[in-house]
């Protein structure tokens, strides 16, 4: 059974083929800068390797662009859009409506199109990314896996926002929680790697979108991001964490919009407000060269994940293992520096020479005498999604 998985960002679109349920990848590759003239297309296979720069408008050139390359007689993996069997779509916000892996209706595509206020980045794209993949692969089955799913274990006592209780019974406004497949993923991999019964573990992805999730036992008890995937961590345009209050008086002072104020805050915030950039390459390049608002965007954005490790720490009632994963988590020792750096009254040691790594596996950068491991672990998000979505059609 071949199964294509589609992860559709806000400006990325990254896609696997795997054959099931041996788990082999067929084919991977990712779409950066969507929205950019410099936009990347990568591809590749056991026989090939291919990196396009070019403009990529939308999500939709983008996948009509994958799917010429699937279909190419040269370099491509498949004879017929037929060959695809499943296709599974990362799509962000469930609300209420969806706790597990869910196959296309047009209802649930209805559903999706609501809940697209909740989730402005992300929802409007990984619709784009159903409906295109429907008219080239009109012969799979679509599955939606939701990133809020593995939230769902969440208590009420921390899901519930200290609002009128109408707005969460009738409204369903509540924290919901998001990179759901992602720290699912790392969260097993990790506790399979400790080997223990009862575990407590934190888990950081960090991307151009950041979460933080606690979690015991297996389950999330705990996360970052809340009603939309706009508070909690700094990111690359969304600002975090902000006063309720500074929205009312961009309102009052500056007389603008709601409309505005989202886009300010969805779009133009974290680190691209701090700095000008929103990848964190440019601004730890600009920091070394000594630009002082990217010297201290860094600082803010490591300080802002201390604060959620020694807040889930307490929650969680202990600490076995914190997990870096996602692309700024994999790949920047920097940041996994600055945030493991005079933690060692929570037993988190680093060890500088191990953390010097990119690594495609589970890799320990904490030293021997740490009591709590510090785990890097490549997501697969696209495994995870596979997973889920041949599970749907086992009975």
């Amino acid at each position: 059974m071949q199964v294509l998985v589609l992860n559709s960002g806000s400006s990325s679109l990254k896609f696997q083929l795997f054959s099931m349920p041996k788990k082999t990848i067929l084919c991977s590759g990712l779409i950066e800068r969507i929205g950019l003239e410099d936009a990347i297309f990568k591809f590749k296979t056991d026989k090939d390797s291919i990196e396009v720069v070019q403009p990529i408008p939308n999500h939709k050139v983008g996948l009509e662009l994958l799917s010429k390359q699937l279909l190419n007689k040269e370099t491509g993996i498949i004879k017929s859009t037929n060959a695809i069997h499943i296709v599974g779509h990362r799509v962000v916000h469930g609300g209420q409506h969806f706790t597990a892996t869910t196959e296309i209706t047009p209802a649930v595509k209805n559903k999706i199109r609501e809940l697209s206020s909740l989730a402005p980045l992300h929802n409007p794209a990984n619709l784009e990314g159903i409906e295109v993949a429907e008219a080239i692969f009109p012969k799979a089955k679509q599955v939606a896996v939701f990133d809020t799913a593995f939230h769902q274990s969440i208590p009420e006592y921390a899901y519930k926002y200290a609002i009128p209780n109408e707005y969460l019974d009738k409204h369903y406004i509540r924290l919901y929680g998001f990179h759901g497949t992602s720290h699912k993923f790392v969260s097993e991999k990790a506790i399979e790697f400790l080997e223990k019964k009862h575990s407590n573990i934190i888990t950081i992805h960090l991307g151009n979108g950041c979460s933080m999730t606690a979690v015991k036992d297996g389950k999330s008890i705990d996360h970052s991001l809340g009603f939309s995937p706009i508070n909690g961590l700094i990111m690359g345009t969304r600002s975090g964490d902000i006063d309720q209050s500074i929205i009312f008086y961009l309102a009052d002072k500056f007389d603008y919009s709601l409309e505005k104020i989202n886009t300010l805050l969805q779009k133009k915030s974290g680190m691209l407000g701090l700095t000008g950039y929103s990848d964190l390459r440019d601004i730890q390049s600009e920091a070394e060269k000594g630009n002082k608002n990217c010297q201290l965007a860094l600082q803010m954005n490591a300080y802002r994940i201390k604060k959620y490790i020694g807040s889930y720490a307490a929650v969680l009632n202990g600490l076995d293992a914190i997990v870096f994963t996602a692309g700024i988590g994999e790949n920047s020792p920097e940041m996994r520096r600055r945030v493991c750096e005079d933690m060692d009254f929570l037993g988190i040691t680093l060890d500088a020479e191990k953390n010097q790594v990119r690594p495609d596996k589970l890799t320990v950068i904490s030293t021997d005498a740490s009591k709590v491991k510090v785990l890097v672990i490549p997501t697969n998000e696209e495994l995870e999604i596979a997973k889920q979505s041949v599970g749907l059609f086992k009975n």
